[in-house]
């Protein structure tokens, strides 16, 4: 029998770890996702998967018995605390999940083998370049302005940074590294390249309310936006201690020199 390092599961967090610049916690255990009471009314914590804290991203994989009945994993003549057997406490846990993760702020994204290059007993074939493109696409998600905060906060974690909940709840993303504080405002592609800078540049300078000079501000902008952004003189932004970052179509990032 295989260990849960050398399954299907296993090798697909590690894509997704690929993908994301992060390393995941595996089997993790949030205080507030809990199955039903077994004896003595305890209620044990249900494990993710998957979970990326600088992503507030949780991944689930969930092979055939999770969509499907099978007798070799569903016991249906032995009774789970939930007064079900194992398949439809599955079912019933994988549904909590699913409301519950989203319900407290966090991404969820549930992958099945059918996502992948599997064969039809839903063994992943292990194909790690066509595996690898579609969980890229899988795992970004709708707008640009999503995909370039995504990179961003990849390139932020590569770069030693430590995504952290902003003191500004409209902020797009907030980082510390050592006594180092980054607040940042993330925009996607737009046809109004323009009037959009300026708006960010306006959001920016309302956050502006430390006087700490170790705190700095990031303006984060794909390609197309960067002529925009820069008709703000780089002596003021200077003075303002704002840089900007470009974010370009592949999701490299560079910082623009001031």
């Amino acid at each position: 029998m295989g260990t849960r390092d050398d399954s299907d599961e296993a090798y697909v967090v590690g894509l997704c770890n690929q993908v994301l610049g992060e390393t995941a916690l595996t089997q993790h255990k949030f205080d507030w996702l809990l199955g039903d009471p077994g004896t003595g009314g305890r209620r044990a914590k249900l494990p993710v998967d998957a979970y990326w804290p600088g992503h507030q991203l949780v991944v689930e994989y969930r092979e055939l018995q999770h969509d499907q009945p099978i007798p070799h994993f569903d016991k249906p003549d032995r009774l789970t605390v939930s007064g079900v057997h194992r398949g439809e406490q599955r079912a019933l846990y994988d549904a909590r999940r699913d409301t519950e993760i989203p319900a407290h702020g966090l991404r969820l994204i549930v992958i099945r083998p059918t996502d992948l290059d599997a064969d039809g007993r839903g063994r992943l074939r292990r194909n790690w370049e066509t595996d690898l493109a579609a969980l890229k696409k899988i795992l970004a998600r709708h707008s640009d302005e999503d995909r370039v905060t995504d990179a961003f906060r990849t390139w932020l974690l590569a770069e030693g940074w430590t995504p952290v909940d902003p003191t500004d709840r409209w902020t797009d993303l907030e980082a510390v590294r050592g006594d180092e504080r980054l607040i940042c405002e993330a925009k996607g592609r737009t046809s109004e390249k323009g009037i959009d800078a300026d708006i960010a540049y306006g959001q920016l300078l309302r956050r502006m309310t430390s006087l700490e000079p170790r705190t700095r501000y990031a303006l984060v902008v794909p390609s197309s936006s960067v002529k925009a952004v820069e008709r703000v003189p780089v002596h003021v932004r200077k003075l303002l201690r704002i840089d900007v970052y470009e974010v370009m179509d592949d999701d490299v990032v560079r910082r623009l020199s001031a």
